[in-house]
Parts: C-alpha cells; structure tokens; sequence
C-alpha cells in the first residue's frame, strides 16, 4: 500500500502548480494559450528524471486502481484551472461554463500526450505532443 501512495502521492499538488503558473501567464495571452504553457509546470518533471517519469507513467497507466486514483485526483483539478481563469478574466464570481470547459479539455490533451508519450517508451518529446494536442482541438 505505502508504494501506491507514493506513486499518487507523485503527482500531489499539481493542481495548485499548474494553477499558480496560470495566474502568472500574461494579461494579453488567450486563455487556451496560457493553459497550454500553464501546463510546463507539469511536464517539467517528465524532464527531469525522464526514465523515472516513464516508469512512474507506465505503472499508473497499467494498473487500473492507480489510474483510477491518478484520474480522481487530475479531476479535482479542473476547478483549480477553471478559477485561476476566472481570476485572469478579473471574474469576481465563480469560473464560466467555458472556464470550466477549457480546463477540463487541457486536462484531456495532457492525458492524451503523456500516453503517446508513454507509448513510445518516452522517445517522442512531450513538449511537442502537448503542442500538438492542444493544436487538434483547434482543428490545426
């Protein structure tokens, strides 16, 4: 059991990083763009230590009650993004349908560019699948 938590425990406070590097990105920069780049708070990590990254990824990804656990957690995250951009937008309220929305669907392009990420046994270069996921969404 404590070799489960440390793996979730891996990814512990993320949400508040990716959340923190959102509210940093420029006033003038669109929030799709600014979430894409809020997101390098993340994949830092996969670049760092890439073989421990790799490993970590494929054990999360191949044990359905660590992915699961992994998924709940990244879920908790999308009100985290969706306020830091209501707090870009100057919002006073809580964060928009589309606020949301957005956070959620950059939660999905990182989840899609860490498994093709993963399945290339980490030769492909993250930044670059990230980029391209978050270009898919706007029909690029």
């Amino acid at each position: 059991m404590s070799a489960w938590v440390n793996v979730v425990g891996a990814f512990e406070g993320q949400d508040l990083r990716v959340a923190d590097a959102l509210r940093a990105r420029p006033a003038d920069e669109d929030p799709w763009t600014a979430l894409r780049h809020a997101l390098d708070a993340v994949i830092v990590r996969y670049h760092q230590d890439p073989a421990d990254a790799l490993a970590t990824t494929r054990l999360v990804y191949g044990t359905p009650s660590l992915c699961a656990r992994h998924l709940e957690k990244q879920h908790s995250w999308r009100p985290a993004l969706a306020a830091a951009l209501a707090d870009r937008a100057g919002s006073e309220g809580p964060a928009t349908l589309a606020q949301t929305v957005l956070a959620g669907a950059a939660l999905n392009c990182l989840n899609v560019a860490l498994a093709h990420w993963t399945d290339s046994d980490g030769r492909l270069d993250l930044v670059t699948l990230l980029d391209e996921a978050f270009a898919a969404t706007r029909g690029a």
